[in-house]
């Protein structure tokens, strides 16, 4: 009998160190000691997101002692919710959320940038229920982005604010930012959307490049001084809590090498050589395509993952005339960007 009670109480004793063992194990969000680290990707199909997948196919996240793992969360807005929420650690989404944290005095901070221009296109279907010329023509019309306030979310307001029409003039509709958005403009499920390669390319590709009316790019220099007035304007980066960084310093430098490490990668290797690295599925069944949109990516990509002081002052004027809480909020723009992590600087 006695003997039965001690197999029964070094039962209990080893499922009660299980849960406690995993309780203590790491959670996203949390300090990170053994590195490894959950990203939540505002879409990783995505172009403006390819160095994030390329350095995991480079093996340059292991070379770091990094553990990586890569959550598709299909939009910005969502990627930042599932931060706050806890589930990830660190995001791969845009600048421009960092600013919108910092107006509701929530400490999220860009560690590494990846993009000087958005590489956003605002374009027509060629479907559209009505006749769509210019940017006033979508009062009242169906458009799509990746879902509503992610940074698509953000240009498209930004773009109907500067030609004089209320934020909210368009019927916002989400998406999605890759095969799911090229259904939407085929179908004619919405009149226009805010879209990004390789998705738009191919939707050219299909539907004849005459038939899509293109109304804004920011894919080079030209249309980001066009639409925004300046020579740079952050998209997408890495960007987490204030609490992370501070806790996981280490880590944050070695995921911020990885990445300059992606970054040169590019810069020196053919689009033709980074289409081989990528997942075959991302192309859609159409390389040629695929490969000529990397292409025209390149030059968008950051050289050495630098954020610009000048262009966090240029996203923050651009979300202040649509959010109120950026318009009226004294924002410290230092506290949403840090070049501290990136290799080469004094730790």
């Amino acid at each position: 009998m006695q003997a039965k009670i001690r197999s029964v109480g070094a039962l209990v004793l080893v499922m009660v160190l299980a849960m406690i063992a995993a309780a203590c194990a790491e959670k996203p969000g949390a300090t990170t000691t053994s590195g490894q680290i959950t990203i939540g990707v505002g879409g990783r199909p995505q172009l403006v997101y390819l160095p994030i997948t390329l350095a995991q196919q480079l093996g340059y996240y292991r070379q770091e002692g990094l553990q990586v793992k890569l959550e598709d969360l299909q939009s910005g807005s969502k990627a930042l919710q599932a931060l706050q929420g806890g589930s990830v650690d660190v995001v791969s989404g845009y600048y421009d959320h960092t600013v919108q944290m910092q107006a509701k005095q929530r400490d999220v901070t860009s560690f590494v940038t990846m993009q000087r221009y958005p590489s956003f296109v605002l374009a027509v279907s060629p479907k559209a229920g009505k006749p769509i010329n210019n940017v006033t023509d979508l009062a009242g019309a169906n458009v799509g982005v990746t879902a509503p306030g992610s940074s698509t979310d953000f240009f498209l307001k930004h773009l109907l604010v500067k030609s004089g029409l209320a934020p909210d003039a368009a019927n916002v509709q989400g998406i999605g930012g890759h095969s799911s958005a090229l259904a939407a403009m085929e179908q004619g499920r919405v009149d226009a959307a805010v879209m990004t390669d390789p998705a738009f390319s191919l939707l050219q590709r299909r539907a004849g490049a005459k038939n899509v009316t293109v109304l804004a790019d920011t894919r080079t220099a030209q249309g980001v001084q066009e639409h925004f007035g300046v020579t740079t304007y952050p998209g997408a980066v890495l960007y987490t809590t204030r609490e992370w960084l501070i806790n996981n310093g280490e880590n944050a430098r070695k995921l911020a090498s990885a990445i300059v490490k992606t970054l040169q990668w590019i810069e020196q290797h053919s689009s033709e050589e980074i289409a081989d690295k990528m997942p075959p599925e991302y192309t859609q069944d159409n390389r040629e395509v695929y490969v000529a949109s990397i292409a025209s990516a390149k030059d968008s990509y950051s050289k050495d993952g630098v954020m610009q002081a000048d262009g966090t002052e240029a996203v923050r004027a651009v979300l202040a005339q649509f959010i109120p809480e950026v318009g009226q909020a004294d924002i410290d723009l230092a506290k949403t960007y840090s070049n501290d992590y990136l290799p080469g600087k004094v730790r």
